[in-house]
């Protein structure tokens, strides 16, 4: 469903990506992992055209999305939903609108199948319909958080790409954005990419993952080989595990 192939990214005289070559399998959740400035949010961002590659191989199903232009990636980005690490929601919009608001710009639901669509969305990812009134400035970190990954998932995207998902909240939440995103992609057969330093997250969610080190995948295999590998420079990661970051 997804694959890099030969991947380069540099911003200035900084080469992020070195040639990173990647296949992630329709259906599966692929756990990326990466100390800060390792190139994460990189390589998701390049899927959906937020920044391009300066050269290798971007493929969607098969398609080589890399030379796309800006107009022709919309439909890219209608396969591929991103969650971003903070809940980017619309101030000046309600809940209600701000979960709509992609399904208004498709053109081809009338307002009462948008409702109940919306409303169906709040409940999948565990908030009250009741809250679907409220501004985002009313909700608590984690509720906007949810607000957001329900604004990605209401479109139904083929694929998932999670920004750092569990930054910013308390152990409780975090455990319970988890446990919603393992059942969101398994509900609606989602290929997901999830970016984080959250070793917790990877063992809960994750079906492979992967070590971004010196812009390439140092280590791609089962969360299970992972954990047991003695390679020192994942020891030295598990051990040290990269600190999650505040929120802005």
């Amino acid at each position: 469903m997804i694959e890099f192939q030969e991947v380069w990214k540099s911003f200035g005289d900084n080469a992020v990506l070195r040639g990173v070559s990647l296949a992630v399998a329709e259906g599966e959740t692929f756990f990326e992992l990466g100390k800060t400035g390792a190139g994460k949010t990189v390589l998701i961002r390049l899927l959906v055209g937020l920044i391009r590659a300066d050269r290798g191989r971007v493929l969607v199903d098969g398609e080589d999305v890399a030379g796309l232009s800006e107009e022709e990636f919309g439909r890219v980005r209608l396969q591929c939903g991103m969650v971003f690490q903070l809940p980017t929601l619309f101030d000046s919009l309600t809940v209600f609108e701000n979960v709509a608001f992609g399904l208004r710009r498709l053109a081809k639901y009338s307002e009462e199948e948008i409702g109940a669509r919306v409303e169906q969305e709040l409940v999948n990812v565990e908030l009250d319909p009741g809250l679907l009134d409220r501004m985002p400035n009313e909700l608590s970190f984690g509720e906007q958080k949810r607000v957001g990954l329900a604004r990605t998932t209401v479109l139904k995207p083929r694929c998932l790409l999670y920004d750092e998902p569990t930054t910013g909240l308390d152990p409780f939440t975090a455990s319970r954005i988890n446990a919603l995103i393992k059942r969101i992609n398994r509900e609606i057969g989602a290929t997901a990419i999830v970016v984080s330093h959250d070793l917790e997250s990877m063992r809960r969610i994750a079906d492979r993952v992967g070590l971004l080190m010196d812009g390439r995948f140092h280590f791609v295999g089962p969360v299970a080989e992972f954990d047991a590998s003695a390679d020192p420079r994942l020891t030295e990661f598990r051990r040290s595990g990269a600190p999650q970051e505040a929120p802005a």
